[in-house]
């Protein structure tokens, strides 16, 4: 959550706590790590199960982990800026008695309905060295298109042909150009529709580069290109999104259209220049045959009309085939859903494990998907923007079942050619998925302050306590209630004072904010009210954080309100946390807090403190330091969070992702009914 220069707090930023325990323990079957590492452990682990499962052994679901060298209770080192977290030794399953049957004990094993032992081929410099290829080759269809061919070679091949083919076969070289650099990022994101367009090309520019003028060099590293991908076809295996398909198809047709009727007018207009009668048809079949950059049946007695008229007709073709490919081939961003029995599913998983993790309850959003592990026993809720298959805080569930929620969510992150990725994990989490073959980095602390030691006596309080005492000289009251508590006509106007609060500014938050207020599901929740005069002025909201917790979700206040409020409101909450049988809260989460804090001290190194003086400096346009500050009046607990990719090189791509899941950054966007909207606008 931030918090604005007037007061007003939107939804934080993702953090998580930990609570010192060790690695989550895990089963034999669902603890094995599923990163390119463990390759040889998979296949090995894989035929271990086609023997058990065809001599019917006991299966391991249920057993208890042993503890292994290397996982024992985590001891938080120095705090750093910025720390990698790494994995120990896999922890061992113990098999048991009375365990499922031979064939459950498989369907644990499969992920997406294959084996582990048919894991798909990893060679990383393949579609990289492939992308690579195919932008060169688009690149020389370019520069071959645009400039002149060898004449001796060009009068050969129009002994045999005529010239309206070499021309096309020139456009055509030119498209086929173009489409190739923009399906290089594809096909090096293992894309398979975009492998299947490129060897289509391939073979296209073969022969175009033949019939253009013998350009028997281009066709030829083309044609080795294209041998290439056929004989690694396996590395491209990344499915699309039949949403996005259809969506293509659509595109395409409705482009189709418009760029025959602007033709067919473009045509009219300029009738008067055609040579000899025509029809109606025969403009049709002239357009037709120019958006694939062929001549048609009319004839023109100005050559310049006739270019323009060319060039047009071609240049809308190829717009054509762009936009559409694109649609085709972008990365798909299926829209997010929860389920009703998802839902219900994981409330009742959060009644049995929400205690671990204060952001569980923010995994009930309902514009997050959410995938399964094969028992059942956890889940992990995500949402996909710009390719990256965005996950935030622990798992949901068992710790022994993580693993095989993390494998299913990495296997359909593979499927897609997504980017996996975790915004503001604990430390046991992030040793799971670390495991599984993600790297990990520490990027801030969460704020968590225990009810029974808070107090506002003594001076390291004394700014919260300053600020309380002038609120409540100032005659502001405080109501402290759970949601199923409050009336559904003063969560209405709730609603709609929080709405006014807010403005014209985006709502904020995906990982620590659940994006609505009084729905009859979230009764658990906590609303603190604060009025002045008998009018409302400010209000927080908490949702539930296992039996005796509460997390931070939102903040809203008046921005004409006396300096100060946020702070009586969270001692307020505190005061009350007894009452509601609560023992600790959650409060905001601070990036790169120990960056802040260490390089402040004395004997700081110049690293620290240069690194502290850049945050600084970002502090300017995010609230960095100021979030810092105010989570810090509270003497809380830091407990640290972190984010987990597969590569550095992804991190940027994560981060645009995130902070597009925040909704800090905001693409535009052009809809039917922001048209509308803009309509009546201007009409008022």
């Amino acid at each position: 959550m931030t918090i604005g220069s007037d007061g007003d707090i939107a939804a934080r930023p993702e953090s998580t706590r930990t609570s010192g325990v060790g690695v989550p323990g895990a089963t034999a079957a669902e603890c094995e790590p599923v990163g390119a590492g463990a390759r040889g452990r998979r296949r090995a682990r894989a035929s271990k199960l086609g023997d058990a499962a065809a001599n019917g052994t006991p299966g391991v679901e249920g057993a208890q982990p042993a503890q292994a060298a290397g996982t024992e209770t985590l001891r938080r080192p120095p705090v750093e800026p910025s720390r990698r977290l790494t994995a120990g030794p896999a922890t061992a399953g113990v098999h048991r008695p009375g365990a499922p049957a031979a064939r459950e004990r498989a369907e644990r094993h499969l992920v997406a309905g294959a084996p582990l032992a048919q894991a798909r081929p990893r060679r990383r410099w393949v579609p990289v060295v492939a992308a690579l290829l195919t932008a060169l080759v688009g690149m020389i269809n370019l520069v071959s298109a645009l400039t002149p061919g060898v004449r001796d070679r060009v009068r050969v091949v129009t002994q045999f042909l005529p010239g309206t083919f070499t021309h096309a076969a020139l456009a055509a070289t030119a498209a086929s150009g173009i489409l190739l650099l923009l399906l290089a990022r594809s096909l090096r994101r293992r894309k398979q529709r975009a492998w299947r367009f490129v060897v289509a090309l391939l073979a296209a520019s073969v022969v175009l580069h033949v019939v253009k003028g013998l350009d028997v060099e281009e066709a030829t590293v083309a044609g080795v290109l294209l041998v290439g991908l056929v004989a690694g076809r396996r590395e491209f295996y990344a499915r699309g999104d039949p949403t996005t398909r259809w969506r293509a198809l659509w595109v395409f047709f409705l482009l189709f259209l418009i760029s025959v009727a602007v033709g067919f007018a473009l045509i009219e207009v300029r009738s008067s220049r055609i040579a000899g009668p025509h029809s109606a048809s025969a403009i049709l079949q002239h357009v037709l045959w120019g958006l694939v950059g062929v001549a048609g049946p009319l004839h023109w007695t100005s050559e310049r009309v006739e270019d323009i008229v060319n060039q047009t007709l071609l240049g809308l073709g190829v717009l054509t085939a762009l936009v559409s490919g694109y649609l085709a081939l972008r990365p798909p961003e299926p829209r997010p859903r929860l389920e009703p029995e998802d839902e219900s599913r994981m409330r009742a998983l959060l009644a049995q494990h929400g205690q671990r993790d204060s952001l569980g309850y923010f995994a009930l959003r309902r514009d997050k998907s959410v995938v399964w592990s094969p028992t059942g026993k956890s889940c992990i809720a995500y949402r996909v923007l710009s390719g990256v298959m965005l996950a935030s805080g622990d798992p949901l569930g068992d710790p022994e079942a993580w693993p095989g929620a993390i494998a299913r969510f990495l296997e359909i992150a593979d499927e897609h050619a997504w980017v996996p990725a975790v915004m503001g994990c604990s430390e046991p989490a992030g040793i799971a998925w670390a495991r599984a073959g993600l790297n990990a980095l520490e990027i801030g602390d969460e704020a968590v302050v225990e009810v029974g030691e808070f107090s506002l006596a003594g001076r390291a309080i004394r700014n919260v306590r300053q600020a309380f005492g002038r609120v409540e000289r100032a005659g502001y009251t405080c109501d402290v209630r759970r949601v199923r508590d409050i009336s559904a006509t003063e969560i209405a106007e709730l609603r709609k004072q929080a709405d006014a609060w807010r403005g014209a500014q985006t709502e904020r938050g995906f990982s620590m904010a659940l994006s609505r207020f009084g729905d009859p599901t979230d009764g658990d929740c906590v609303a603190v009210l604060a009025s002045q005069d008998g009018q409302l002025r400010a209000f927080l909201h908490f949702v539930p954080w296992g039996p005796d917790g509460l997390s931070l979700d939102l903040m809203r206040r008046d921005k004409a309100a006396d300096n100060g409020l946020n702070e009586y409101l969270i001692v307020n909450a505190l005061q009350a946390a007894p009452r509601l049988g609560v023992t600790r809260l959650s409060l905001n989460f601070a990036v790169f807090r120990s960056a802040l804090e260490r390089g402040e001290r004395l004997g700081a190194g110049p690293i620290l403190r240069t690194w502290r003086k850049l945050l600084l400096f970002a502090s300017r346009w995010f609230q960095i330091e100021s979030l810092y500050r105010f989570n810090a009046k509270f003497r809380p607990v830091w407990q640290p969070r972190f984010v987990c990719y597969p590569t550095a090189g992804d991190l940027p791509r994560i981060a645009v992702a995130a902070l597009e899941a925040e909704a800090f950054l905001v693409w535009p966007t052009f809809t039917l009914r922001r048209a509308r909207q803009v309509l009546r606008l201007r009409a008022a």
